[in-house]
């Protein structure tokens, strides 16, 4: 673009550079933006995974003390394998749930914290 104000001024060329530049600028805040996004999500998705692994660490652990307890009470040999068999089954089963539910957050987390990605890359395109 070119631009002559009045006589004694040069004609001004290279608008047009400043022009790119701005949006240079506004997609790199926009980028900026989405990082900070991104990893606001990030932290949000390990937050929760602490907490439900805490959470079933406690229960297991529980689980675990009365199962001893019961065992420690146990009149027979029967009785005792009894209750070792049940414990088994609720331990591997309950694992086996859990980790679906964390295998389920995870993938939660890597879709939320995406987004914020996906849409600087729609603007940039």
């Amino acid at each position: 673009m070119e631009f002559n104000m009045m006589k004694g001024f040069e004609t001004m060329k290279g608008f047009e550079s400043i022009k790119g530049f701005e949006e240079f600028q506004k997609l790199n805040q926009q980028s900026i933006e989405a990082s900070m996004k991104l990893m606001g999500e990030w932290n949000k998705g390990w937050q929760a995974i602490a907490a439900e692994m805490t959470d079933y660490t406690r229960r297991s652990y529980e689980d675990s003390t009365a199962t001893l307890e019961k065992l420690m009470s146990a009149k027979s040999l029967d009785q005792a394998f009894e209750i070792q068999s049940s414990f088994a089954k609720r331990a591997y089963d309950e694992y086996m749930h859990q980790m679906t539910k964390v295998g389920g957050m995870y993938a939660n987390m890597a879709k939320d914290a995406s987004k914020p990605l996906e849409k600087a890359f729609q603007f940039a395109n």
